[in-house]
């Protein structure tokens, strides 16, 4: 039995990944992760996950956003590593505290739940950042959006990287080309970066993201001109020129919980929430004919972002000895 299971490991290895392939090269790593990672050591692991995702999301319809959010915020972030869970200590300063993060970021003790269920189903076997990985699959599910085969085989990483998670997540106001720049450093590239934009389809942004866009956006104290001036007028009434930072509002006011392409015609009308969204529409010819697709041809897209979402779970894992499986997610093993 063992020698069969070391032969499928090495075949799966030796298949570069494709839509219908079962495993996938992790970019920036010499490991290879695949779906059945865990299929003998810890076979209901997937059951696990997607169990109490769906009973968050029963009592908490923003927690699949949440969790999206954590996966994308952490792979930017040195890698698919898990280290956005770990808590300040000794000579770690968690990235919890970075801009991206900071009084937004959101989930981590759902993830210690999962972490825990799964402890005591198999101890010391699944990783936090593949719990990242399955929820933010799980969330898409759970909403209405497409399924996807996981890549599984990450371990966690020792470290965290403030500045990184400051630098490296692109923010609501950067420029087009900073975005792009900031996936390509990634391995992503334009189609990616358009897909999976596509996931502000559902969550919520802060008053405090795009309050330049309704009253100075260039400096010249004006709106931002390529933003609906009578959305703008409804977003202004929440969100004041000072005060009302936290106010939330969905990046998608259509079908706020749904995963659908609304985002997309909504950069079409003018009524992308963040000037992160909207340029996708009005600063690249190439990102403007992705969006008018998606927002056309809603399995277009659902296609696309999960692929993007298995080559952005891919980017520079942990795998083989490397890091280690923690025992509860937002502390290093060796804390104990």
């Amino acid at each position: 039995m063992a020698k069969s299971l070391n032969i499928l490991i090495v075949a799966l290895s030796l298949i570069a990944f494709s839509p219908l392939c079962l495993c996938s090269k992790a970019y920036g790593s010499g490991g290879y992760l695949f779906p059945q990672f865990y299929d003998h050591s810890c076979p209901k692991a997937q059951e696990i996950v997607q169990s109490i995702v769906a009973k968050a999301f029963a009592h908490d319809p923003r927690m699949p956003a949440s969790l999206l959010r954590l996966h994308f915020h952490d792979c930017f972030v040195k890698g698919c590593d898990a280290s956005i869970l770990l808590d300040s200590s000794g000579t770690i300063i968690s990235e919890k505290r970075s801009n991206p993060n900071r009084d937004s970021a959101r989930g981590f003790e759902l993830i210690e739940e999962i972490k825990q269920a799964l402890e005591q189903a198999c101890p010391e076997t699944v990783s936090c950042a593949d719990i990242l990985a399955l929820a933010a699959r799980d969330s898409t599910v759970i909403t209405g959006g497409p399924s996807w085969e996981v890549p599984l085989g990450r371990r966690d990483a020792r470290g965290a990287s403030l500045s990184g998670s400051n630098n490296d997540i692109p923010a609501p106001n950067n420029t087009f080309q900073t975005i792009l720049t900031k996936f390509k450093r990634q391995g992503l590239n334009l189609v990616d970066l358009v897909s999976l934009s596509g996931s502000h389809t559902i969550g919520n942004s802060r008053c405090t993201s795009f309050r330049q866009r309704l009253y100075n956006q260039s400096g010249n104290g004006k709106p931002d001109l390529t933003l609906n001036q009578y959305y703008a007028y409804v977003l202004r009434k929440q969100c004041p020129r000072s005060g009302g930072d936290q106010n939330l509002f969905s990046l998608d006011f259509v079908t706020p919980f749904k995963f659908d392409n609304h985002y997309f015609k909504n950069l079409i009308m003018y009524k992308g929430l963040l000037s992160s969204d909207e340029i996708l529409f009005t600063k690249n010819r190439e990102s403007k004919e992705l969006v008018k697709l998606y927002a056309e041809n809603q399995e277009a897209f659902f296609e696309q972002f999960a692929k993007s979402m298995v080559k952005m779970g891919n980017i520079s894992p942990l795998t083989g000895m490397r890091g280690e499986i923690r025992r509860i997610c937002r502390r290093v093993n060796h804390a104990y």
